[in-house]
């Protein structure tokens, strides 16, 4: 296996291993496009022998950095290559030439040597490819999850035009031939879609102005989110409840069995020993029994409701403890006169659900103090009877 394929399988399996999901862009697919473009170019600009070798080195390792992080991630994938090929034994002439290659792919730099303008040149192969779009997608994701900048379409199109017609320029006389105009290709596709989404947002702003100049209606969102959390708060409602069944209905089993299986033997001197154990398997049940009550007992409230009340905002309407015992026409009004209301329909609906959180967190502290309870004993009634059997 000679030096660059040696190379490939180290880089490919160091990314594969240690490079970040974060990095959608800097990642060994990029790797291969800089290094098949290297060797592109080094058939087209006839570079051969030792000095194809370097590059196609340098190619390998120029963005194994990216492993310790975006910043100075050429410098990092110096020593990266300088470790591995001292392993390899290659002199360090060798070593030097690679990293000085390596380094002219930092973005500022301007390449001075004609292997400089080949790796740089490659390192940019992809805004010439067909799948140019993409790419910038993927860079543009990656500086989302790895630097945390963020860019709307608009501006994501505007900074790729930038880079393209101001920051970036090819060096060797093959891709100033072959790549430039297919690069003009991609700027020009760039433009348009600008332009595109220039004139969406103006329709949208547009849209936007007519709607306000509409009578304002409750926002779809919103009523979905009241849906939905009312949706949830009522689920969680029939959890705690079904988990409070679980508990009266075992602890009920307990007792019936204790009653009638346990209790009547203990009269028994021999079976005094189990009156402990027993006594503590009980009162564990009745309590876990009392706390699971107390979780589904439900309030009762007055179910009136004034006018005054009404036209205060001070009343749930829909919440039927406070108007079970109003006439129909009294509560057909009242529920007019809120739909009527927007800020009353919304600020109803709110207390509706906060009022519901409540029940629900008295529930469940009610339900967590009732399984604890029926933990605990259960543990302790199980080595009551091992100490009263251990005994005899």
């Amino acid at each position: 296996m000679n030096l660059i394929e040696q190379s490939e399988d180290f880089v490919s399996n160091l990314l594969k291993d240690k490079l970040s999901n974060l990095y959608s862009y800097h990642n060994l697919n990029h790797t291969l496009t800089v290094v098949s473009a290297v060797k592109e170019l080094c058939k087209k600009e006839e570079v051969k022998g030792e000095e194809k070798e370097l590059l196609l080195v340098a190619a390998w390792f120029h963005d194994t950095g990216y492993i310790v992080g975006f910043e100075n991630h050429e410098k990092e994938s110096v020593k990266i290559a300088t470790a591995f090929l001292k392993e390899k034994d290659q002199s360090d002439d060798f070593i030097e030439k690679v990293s000085t290659l390596i380094l002219a792919t930092v973005k500022e730099y301007i390449p001075k040597t004609h292997l400089e303008k080949i790796i740089k040149d490659a390192d940019y192969a992809h805004l010439v490819g067909a799948e140019y779009e993409i790419t910038c997608e993927l860079l543009r994701l990656e500086l989302k999850n790895a630097l945390n900048v963020s860019y709307s379409n608009t501006e994501w199109a505007k900074e790729n035009l930038s880079f393209l017609m101001n920051k970036h320029r090819f060096y060797t006389d093959f891709a100033l031939k072959k790549w430039q105009p297919l690069k003009e290709r991609n700027i020009l596709f760039v433009q348009k879609k600008i332009e595109k989404q220039e004139q969406k947002e103006a329709d949208k702003i547009e849209e936007e102005n007519k709607k306000r100049d509409k009578v304002e209606k409750p926002d779809r969102g919103v009523d979905t989110l009241f849906r939905v959390t009312l949706g949830n708060h009522t689920r969680l409602s029939g959890i705690a409840d079904s988990k409070a069944n679980i508990l009266l209905s075992v602890n009920a089993i307990i007792i019936s069995i204790a009653l009638s299986s346990i209790i009547p033997k203990l009269d028994s001197p021999k079976n005094a020993h189990l009156v402990i154990p027993t006594f503590i398997m009980l009162i564990s049940s009745v309590v876990t029994i009392i706390f699971a009550i107390l979780s589904t007992r439900p309030k009762v409230t007055s179910g009136f409701f004034t006018r005054d009340d009404v036209e205060a905002k001070k009343v749930n309407l829909m919440f039927f403890g406070n108007f079970y015992k109003m006439p129909l026409v009294e509560y057909d009004w009242a529920m007019n006169e809120m739909m009527k209301d927007r800020d009353y329909l919304y600020s109803t609906m709110i207390k509706d659900l906060y009022y519901l959180g409540l029940v629900l967190q008295r529930k469940y502290n009610l339900l967590r103090i009732a399984y604890n309870i029926f933990m605990v004993g259960l543990i302790v009634t199980v080595i009551s009877f091992v100490i009263a059997f251990k005994s005899i």
